[in-house]
């Protein structure tokens, strides 16, 4: 190991030189074995690495997450998938590990925004995730170790370049930070909150009962929102985000984004969705797009245009509105979190269209009142954390 390593350029090429090292002298925590990983790669890598760990430490299951510029597209624990799921995640028939099932989770969410991700995983990569890797269009990976025949299996991907790095899971970093702005030099205490159950105690609605999964869902949401650059509101079904809406200046439009995200997320499991033909070779990447366009309105325009021939192998029936609507109002039990206090009520009104029954947000809005009455309206139980998870 080495206290420093060189990078081919900094976020842009014409920002060099550019490099990674410890102030304290010590070694780097990180080793590349494969690749040369860039200065964005390190960002995702190691915000990836603090998000995963914290929910196995929390959830004590492997964890995965999907990062794109510096916010996770998706994260998720080792959930088994069920069929449904295998299927609207494109993952074969093999036996999945629960690492790998917590990668096709964090990976399935939102694939859109998963193209070209860094991964981070909470536990060692075995060849079931190095498999689902290797299928997917991915900068790299972080993992606290790799068997041998993962490590072969990704040594191989991208014609021998893709980005390996292993973490020493034992690393502790010191208790202060510092980064440089415009050669200013700001210097905070690291954001080392722990989020467990006991965030949840506090619950201000009539609704007042959390179930075991709720719980869980709701600190994989907070946790996930401490690595997410703010504003950020996440939803999570069965041990995975379903909706992430990052770096928004209005809370609404947080909610509003991740919400059509948990909502497309849904869609796509609709027996339309599940049975449509797709002509044969067709890309991943055009076939996830594909899907996309057909959950939504412009679907109609492909129709009008006549190119679905590009990509179906026979004309697919339009996934009407009323159609759409009436599968979205069967998701239920979704748990939100949000990183800040929520302004207004009509943050609740969205959530609860995307099938939203648990909610955990810091409180302290002078709203307040009008939030809980919202909640009130729909049954759904909230809890005030008291801790704000603005992430910069």
């Amino acid at each position: 190991m080495a206290n420093e390593l060189f990078l081919k350029y900094g976020c842009n090429p014409n920002q060099k030189p550019s490099r990674i090292f410890m102030k304290d002298g010590r070694d780097l925590p990180v080793t590349v074995l494969n690749g040369r990983p860039g200065y964005i790669n390190f960002l995702d890598a190691l915000n990836g690495w603090q998000l995963v760990r914290e929910l196995t430490q929390a959830i004590g299951l492997p964890a995965a997450t999907s990062f794109k510029h510096v916010s996770p597209a998706g994260a998720a624990v080792g959930v088994e998938l069920d069929d449904t799921m295998r299927k609207i995640y494109f993952t074969g028939k093999g036996e999945l590990s629960p690492i790998a099932s917590a990668y096709a989770r964090a990976r399935g969410a939102d694939r859109m925004s998963s193209f070209g991700d860094f991964i981070a995983l909470s536990c060692e990569c075995d060849e079931a995730t190095a498999k689902l890797i290797h299928r997917e269009v991915s900068d790299g990976v972080i993992a606290p170790s790799y068997s041998a025949e993962a490590l072969e299996i990704l040594k191989s991907k991208k014609g021998g370049a893709y980005n390996i790095i292993q973490i020493d899971p034992d690393y502790v970093p010191a208790p202060i930070e510092q980064k440089d702005v415009y050669g200013v030099t700001f210097e905070q205490g690291r954001n080392e909150l722990k989020i467990d159950e006991s965030c949840l105690n506090n619950i201000v609605t009539r609704q007042k009962e959390l179930s075991d999964s709720a719980k869980r869902d709701l600190v994989i949401a907070l946790i996930t929102l401490k690595y997410t650059q703010s504003n950020s509101v996440c939803y999570v079904k069965d041990g995975q985000a379903i909706g992430i809406g990052a770096g928004q200046q209005s809370r609404i439009h947080c909610t509003r984004l991740a919400g059509s995200k948990a909502d497309n997320w849904y869609l796509r499991q609709h027996e339309k969705v599940l049975n449509l033909k797709f002509v044969p070779g067709i890309r991943r990447a055009d076939r996830d797009n594909t899907i996309d366009v057909y959950i939504s309105d412009d679907y109609m325009d492909v129709l009008a245009d006549g190119v679905w021939q590009q990509f179906f192998a026979e004309k697919p029936s339009v996934f009407t509105r009323e159609e759409r609507r009436a599968h979205l109002d069967t998701l239920k039990g979704v748990a939100l979190g949000s990183d800040a206090f929520f302004p207004f009520g009509d943050n609740v009104e969205r959530a609860h269209r995307s099938g939203v029954e648990y909610i955990a947000q810091p409180g302290g809005s002078v709203r307040d009142d009008n939030v809980i009455e919202v909640c009130d309206k729909y049954g759904i139980a909230m809890a005030f954390t008291g801790a704000r998870l603005f992430h910069h």
